[in-house]
């Protein structure tokens, strides 16, 4: 009868060790801060200055189109931002009255002496006029085929002229109106070739300073998710847009850009400026707090702060310098729950 009773009380005693046990693992546990760590590695970053602002035709390549006549617009074929082919018509001109009455009355002169020529080489044959006279009706001649085509060049050859594009591009700005009247040498319209982008940007002041002509530009349109240009900044201002506050610069784009971009298009920049080396750790074990940038390590259980400088800070890799080493154990997950000197334990990997 004892026997009986014996076995099931020494099983009840082992079950209550089992489950203090359990407890004590459990208690040590909760004091302790799950992580999950990394080990940072060295690695190349640059700095970048920011900049915003658009395409634009580039005013070394960009051109006005202008006839050395007067006239008046009777046909407008193109408007305003309008993509145009070499040899396609943009405008037709009729000239100028003036300069066609101008024409014909060279038109008539030249016939005169063209005529007058004629008799006086008759003349000379009969000995009937001197060679001094056959030379000056030559020389009339050809004073007068010289003012002929004088006048046709300017515009009073024909009764209309069509002006056409000099090459593939885009149509930037129209000056002049249908049936409207225009000076010699006004200009008519805006002539962008294609493949004649520029970034038109606008930087911060202070970080005017930091830039060269040459940089490295990696430049995006604002709108979509079109893929990003390599770019070159070309130019930075002196002076500051008083409209924009910001200082002007002036990046060259790729050929390639033109087929995705249009002038005006809103732009977004980054210019490559200093190349440095940092440690190179997740973005999510880098915190700020009033005291500046900082991060955890992972030593003897326990988590120590240390101090950084974050100068890198796009992308899921960030780059940070301050006393790390390639051993150092970096806190990624759980980072944000720590303080100096807590237990923590790292998650099994």
């Amino acid at each position: 009868m004892n026997r009986f009773l014996l076995l099931p009380l020494l099983c009840l005693l082992l079950a209550a060790c089992g489950h203090e046990a359990a407890d004590e693992e459990a208690t040590a546990a909760a004091g302790q801060v799950l992580v999950t760590t990394a080990r940072p590695v060295q690695q190349a970053f640059h700095d970048t200055v920011e900049a915003w602002g658009s395409a634009a035709g580039d005013p070394q390549r960009a051109r006005a189109i202008s006839l050395a006549h007067g006239g008046q617009v009777v046909a407008l074929n193109v408007a305003a931002g309008q993509t145009v082919h070499r040899g396609q018509p943009l405008l037709t001109i009729a000239p100028d009255p003036a300069a066609r009455s101008a024409y014909l009355q060279a038109q008539s002169a030249l016939e005169l002496a063209s005529g007058e020529l004629k008799r006086t080489g008759q003349l000379a044959a009969q000995r009937l006029a001197t060679q001094s006279q056959l030379a000056a009706a030559r020389k009339a001649l050809a004073d007068a085929q010289i003012a002929l085509e004088a006048q046709r060049a300017l515009g009073g050859g024909s009764m209309q002229e069509t002006v056409s594009a000099p090459a593939d591009g885009v149509v930037g700005t129209l000056s002049v109106g249908l049936g409207e009247r225009f000076a010699a040498n006004a200009p008519l319209l805006g002539f962008m070739p294609a493949h004649a982008l520029v970034a038109q940007l606008g930087v911060q002041p202070e970080d005017g300073a930091k830039l060269r002509a040459g940089m490295p530009v990696q430049l995006r349109s604002v709108y979509g998710d079109a893929a990003a240009f390599a770019g070159t900044l070309r130019m930075i201002g002196q002076s500051v847009d008083p409209q924009t506050h910001l200082l002007g610069a002036r990046a060259e784009l790729p050929a390639d850009a033109s087929a995705a971009l249009v002038a005006g298009a809103a732009l977004e920049a980054r210019i490559r400026t200093t190349d440095f080396t940092a440690w190179a750790v997740p973005r999510a074990a880098v915190l700020h707090d009033a005291r500046g940038d900082y991060l955890f390590l992972a030593e003897r259980g326990r988590a120590k702060r240390i101090e950084v400088k974050l100068r890198s800070p796009d992308g899921d890799t960030v780059g940070v310098q301050g006393p790390l080493d390639a051993q150092a154990k970096v806190i990624v997950l759980g980072a944000y729950e720590l303080n100096d000197g807590d237990a923590v334990r790292e998650s099994a990997k």
